[in-house]
């Protein structure tokens, strides 16, 4: 059992009771869903692929409670991923960390808990249950796995926590991060040189926000690797307990690889030569840790929907350009993988399209009973022959759903215009305008 003396110091490294905060980049974004959800009183819970920046996060919502009167005195950080509480990472040493600054801190008023990556503690939310019974505490917690709110945990939680998904960082953040800000359509247009330059950079390298400190390719690209490594080897193989790495190095490999593409079960099964079982559960890993995402084929069955085969997507094209080494193949690839995500991240209800005559519309946006808005995307329309396949797919859903009338557009790398196609209307949308116009 740790000391007192030993938890403090541990603590106190990480707090910000006696030295300023750190320089960090603003994202507006989340940080209004955290500030908005806090108010309500309920354990405001962030997850999301590791390295996402959701620490980061923690402490701009810190600075946002000092900067209305909180002393930090009443604000207790606390990493559950530091080295000094390996070994004892149970309840124990949460009632000891909490026992410890009462004691060593003294708070004057009803503290704020921040518990980071606190999937590391077995059980943790019966602990976080019991101090939001007893109002003893404001609190927040960040997980880099979907398992962090089960359905167990949500069963238990169930009406006390709201969630954030904090995914890497969007093009516009990007832009931000690099010491761009672009406010206007003006100053959109006369950059258009440097923000279609920094969307290449995009495409290649990602959005984790480490990465923008880097300039050279190769401490890129081991930035990436080593990234990709800890989340199978942290986030899935330490936790499940799994004795096969290389199956699911070779699997995540292969899904990343093949981002945008459909796959199943079956075919990741027979690809890797294991059970049918075997390739669920390591799927199904991949994805709890934000690391893939399953995108449905649309039905108005739901049985439909969960037999169907499903597209595979990325969390970040860094990523997976890092682990697939074919960049230049992958341009269409990624500009799909990008506009899934920033879909995601914008909370809409997602699918993809199959015809009757087996063309693909690449996502479908559902509200309610209502289908929104089909669109597809990529690289460019320039060729007719690629231009009639969109267009004929988009067609083809429209008349087969049967649904209103669902905006069409194609995302693309090309200029942005109206045009109608065999009666319909479609908006062919430059994809840079369309992350950034959000």
């Amino acid at each position: 059992m740790l000391s007192k003396e030993e938890v403090f110091e541990a603590l106190s490294s990480w707090n910000f009771w006696d030295r300023s905060f750190p320089v960090t980049v603003s994202r507006p974004a989340y940080e209004k869903e955290i500030a908005r959800k806090a108010q309500t009183g309920e354990i405001v819970v962030l997850q999301g692929v590791r390295r996402s920046g959701k620490s980061t996060l923690l402490i701009n919502e810190m600075k946002r409670l000092t900067a209305e009167g909180c002393d930090t005195r009443n604000i207790l950080y606390v990493n559950f991923e530091d080295p000094r509480f390996t070994g004892h990472l149970d309840l124990d040493l949460m009632d000891l960390i909490k026992e410890t600054y009462l004691e060593f801190v003294v708070p004057n008023k009803k503290p704020y808990f921040f518990f980071d990556e606190i999937q590391n503690i077995p059980a943790w939310e019966k602990w976080v249950l019991k101090e939001y019974a007893t109002k003893s505490a404001h609190l927040y917690a960040t997980g880099s796995s979907s398992s962090l709110l089960s359905r167990e945990i949500g069963t238990v939680l169930s009406g006390r926590y709201l969630d954030v998904v904090v995914f890497p960082l969007s093009f516009q953040e990007f832009l931000i991060f690099n010491g761009v800000s672009i406010t206007t359509k003006a100053e959109r247009i006369s950059r258009k040189t440097e923000i279609n330059r920094a969307f290449r950079k995009f495409i290649d390298r990602g959005g984790f926000p480490k990465m923008v400190e880097l300039n050279d390719e190769e401490s890129q690209l081991d930035l990436l690797k080593s990234y990709f490594d800890s989340i199978l080897l942290r986030d899935i193989v330490a936790r499940h307990k799994l004795t096969s790495y290389h199956v699911l190095e070779k699997m995540a490999t292969f899904l990343m690889a093949n981002a945008s593409s459909l796959n199943s079960i079956n075919k990741l099964k027979n690809f890797l030569g294991i059970s049918f079982d075997k390739a669920r559960d390591y799927c199904g890993f991949l994805e709890e840790s934000y690391l893939i995402f399953q995108l449905h084929r649309f039905s108005w069955s739901i049985k439909n929907q969960l037999t169907n085969v499903r597209k595979f997507y990325t969390v970040d094209t860094g990523l997976a350009n890092c682990v697939s080494f074919q960049i230049g193949s992958r341009q269409g690839q990624n500009l799909e993988n990008i506009v899934y995500i920033e879909l995601a991240r914008r909370g809409l209800e997602i699918f993809y399209y199959k015809t009757s005559s087996d063309r693909e519309v690449d996502f479908l946006v559902k509200k309610g009973a209502i289908i929104e808005e089909l669109i597809q995307v990529s690289s460019s329309l320039a060729d007719e022959k690629t231009k009639k396949r969109e267009f004929s797919a988009l067609k083809a859903a429209m008349d087969e759903l049967d649904n209103g009338t669902p905006h069409c557009m194609v995302l693309t790398m090309d200029r942005s215009e109206k045009i109608e196609w065999e009666g319909l209307k479609v908006d062919v949308v430059n994809v840079v305008e369309w992350l950034l116009d959000y």
